[in-house]
């Protein structure tokens, strides 16, 4: 199989069990903020140190990489032929138990946080920005069309962890954060 089809060169793609669209699509642009998040948490985990949260992101990944799906197959019927799974609440309440335990191991926060630290802190802050995207560019396709509330609240609640992640790095490390405090204060 070769990498290349030469099908997108005018600027269509094909959807999983859909039509072909523009590579601008709504749908497109969801799934691929998804994707670009998935790339970036590739390199949360080889900034971090850490094997429970090198494990954890392993996990959300693969969780992605099945949105990702979800939001490239338009077709209910085609998506449960494939067996591509829905985004489920129980999803949402993962994220948040996860939030919780590593919250619990943090001081609590006074100020905004400025990005930055270690390598992996700052990573994960990247990646926070780049999941908001993905929500935006989701949020955007929900408006359009019927798509899974859950896909939205799973985003939401992933940027919510990864910001915790960036903070665990830090303390981990021993950095401190930077509040934000305004300028000229």
């Amino acid at each position: 199989m070769k990498i290349y089809t030469r099908r997108g060169d005018t600027g269509e793609t094909d959807l999983f069990g859909g039509p072909r669209v523009a590579k601008d699509h709504l749908r497109v642009e969801a799934y691929g903020a998804v994707d670009e998040l998935n790339a970036v948490l590739g390199a949360c985990v080889a900034a971090s140190s850490h094997e429970d949260v090198r494990g954890l992101v392993r996990e959300l990944q693969a969780t992605l990489f099945e949105l990702g799906s979800y939001l490239a197959s338009p077709d209910a019927e085609r998506r449960e032929r494939s067996r591509i799974p829905e985004p489920a609440d129980d999803d949402v309440l993962r994220l948040e138990r996860e939030i919780d335990a590593f919250e619990a191991t943090l001081e609590p926060l006074r100020r905004f946080v400025l990005p930055g630290g270690t390598p992996a802190a700052t990573a994960f802050h990247v990646a926070r920005t780049v999941c908001r995207r993905a929500e935006r560019r989701t949020v955007a396709l929900h408006h359009a069309e019927s798509i899974s509330e859950a896909a939205l609240r799973y985003l939401n609640r992933l940027s919510d962890l990864l910001f915790v992640l960036a903070r665990v790095e830090n303390r981990r490390a021993g950095v401190a954060e930077h509040e934000w405090v305004g300028r000229g204060r």
